[in-house]
């Protein structure tokens, strides 16, 4: 039987626990086990912000995030509160600041996410 697993991000993109995120990731699909979905939440969701500075010697984890959802098809879902309280959105204006790759969602996708994974890791 497969194992399934959720992550919750709730660290922005320069934090170390963002990376370990990635990394549990990475680590979970070359171990075959499923990932249901990454929910990013609070200071997390600064990881699908377009514009975000990060300077070229700095490791790019947008670009990490991005990579994993083309190659592996990993569902990349944004708080979309938190989006908005982050300045991320503009519920009055469909032009978002966000990369394609990452989805708006409601804490209802996170309730579902939890409820497909065998085990959820909140970083």
């Amino acid at each position: 039987m497969t194992q399934s697993l959720a992550i919750i991000v709730t660290t922005q993109p320069t934090a170390n626990a963002t990376f370990t995120a990635y990394q549990v990731v990475k680590q979970a699909i070359e171990n075959n086990v499923a990932i249901v979905g990454v929910f990013f939440y609070q200071d997390g969701v600064l990881n699908a912000s377009k514009y975000l500075a990060i300077p070229s010697d700095e490791l790019q984890l947008i670009t990490l995030w991005q990579q994993l959802q083309q190659q592996h098809n990993i569902p990349l879902h944004l708080c979309a509160t938190a989006a908005e309280k982050r300045g991320l959105i503009d519920p009055k204006d469909d032009n978002n600041l966000l990369h394609k790759e990452f989805t708006l969602s409601g804490l209802g996708e996170l309730v579902m996410l939890s409820s497909k994974a065998d085990r959820i890791v909140q970083l």
